[in-house]
């Protein structure tokens, strides 16, 4: 299986250090790399894990953005200038710089969100209260994922 599935919970340590859950390593295994690259959010107060593979394909469209434009340019400042590289240790640990630590607001503990195709580490109390309110937002306005199609293409 390749996607990040479920909510584990984990603990920061004050060298800030986390392991990665053993699921989400046999994914990034699974997608041939256990490389990954973590930034803050743009839309929440977590940090955001994706497979590093996945991050470069994703990131390939910057470079068809006008090179001088305020677009270009914004973004590659607050995606890339955040970006950090990383691969988890024999036991599965990364090491989360401190400013992004910071900005995603994370205590001790902190909860992995698997979010499909990346996954996003949270402070657990926050954490809690996204997935309760997501949750609420898709009961609220009837979102569905479409239906496949008859003939098992996706669409």
């Amino acid at each position: 299986m390749t996607q990040f599935l479920g909510t584990h919970k984990g603990k920061l340590d004050k060298k800030g250090r986390i392991s990665v859950p053993a699921s989400f390593r046999a994914v990034l295994e699974a997608l041939g790399s256990p490389d990954i690259v973590l930034f803050p959010s743009f839309r929440h107060p977590c940090i955001e894990a994706w497979p590093a593979s996945t991050f470069a394909t994703i990131s390939a469209r910057h470079g068809d953005l006008d090179v001088f434009s305020d677009t270009a340019d914004n973004l590659a400042a607050a995606l890339f200038a955040s970006a950090h590289p990383a691969r988890p240790d024999g036991e599965g640990r990364i090491v989360l710089p401190e400013e992004i630590v910071a900005e995603a607001g994370l205590s001790e503990a902190v909860s992995f969100i698997g979010a499909n195709r990346c996954f996003q580490i949270w402070d657990t109390d926050r954490a809690v209260a996204h997935i309760r309110e997501a949750r609420a937002r898709a009961r609220d306005f009837k979102l569905t994922l479409p239906a496949p199609r008859p003939d098992g293409e996706a669409r």
